[in-house]
């Protein structure tokens, strides 16, 4: 997310300091005010110390905590996948399966028009055609093109993060590919790089392997001690 301009699917947030906002007071999630959690964190004497020496003269505040976390996430990266190692040189790192699906997804599939970078996102907003009532952008911008507009997700250990989607309506990757295939709903709003793509079995298997290949080893995080 370090490499990220807006945060949510529909980017309402422009920075990730304020996204943590919204799953502390959100009623889905953790449900609580941002003026208790600092409450409750200054009832703990090591939080005190700790916010004290990170922001001297300010102690805990909600600006505060949502730095913190916001620099934490911030060092979350994905480890290097097989995929590169391949583009640094080790042939053997991923399968010709593989190697087929890169080719195809830069040349055919249409991927790379979106998913482009290092991360495999662009970080724009697309409709591409989900069955969804959720308007998406539009209703941070007010911009009728952008109704139904999701962020285009970057696509580095893909292979963990199912269900897929924003609204987690796909399974499996081979869900996602054929809903590509299809084209997606037509509608005014679909973005115009939504076409029908016709794949072959094969192509649809390459892709896949490719896409599975750009899971990163672990790395391991140990559990914090908590202050008391």
């Amino acid at each position: 997310m370090a490499w990220s301009d807006s945060f949510f699917w529909d980017g309402r947030s422009p920075t990730l300091e304020d996204q943590i906002r919204g799953p502390v007071e959100s009623p889905n999630e953790m449900n609580i005010s941002m003026d208790e959690v600092v409450e409750r964190l200054s009832k703990v004497n090591g939080y005190q110390e700790m916010f004290q020496r990170v922001f001297p003269g300010a102690g805990i505040t909600g600006d505060g905590i949502m730095k913190a976390i916001a620099t934490y996430e911030r060092t979350l990266v994905s480890g290097t996948a097989p995929f590169d190692r391949w583009v640094m040189g080790d042939e053997q790192a991923i399968s010709e399966s593989a190697k087929r699906g890169f080719e195809f997804f830069n040349n055919g599939a249409g991927c790379s028009e979106c998913h482009t970078g290092w991360n495999f996102s662009d970080n724009k907003f697309y409709d591409i055609g989900l069955s969804s009532a959720d308007e998406g952008r539009i209703t941070v911008t007010g911009n009728a093109a952008d109704k139904h507009a999701f962020k285009t997700p970057g696509l580095r250990n893909i292979q963990q993060r199912a269900p897929y989607m924003h609204d987690g309506s796909m399974k499996t990757l081979d869900e996602v590919i054929i809903h590509y295939i299809a084209g997606g709903t037509p509608r005014p709003s679909r973005s115009d790089k939504m076409i029908v793509r016709p794949m072959t079995p094969q192509q649809i298997t390459d892709l896949r392997s490719f896409l599975e290949s750009l899971t990163g080893e672990d790395q391991p995080v140990s559990l914090p001690i908590l202050p008391y």
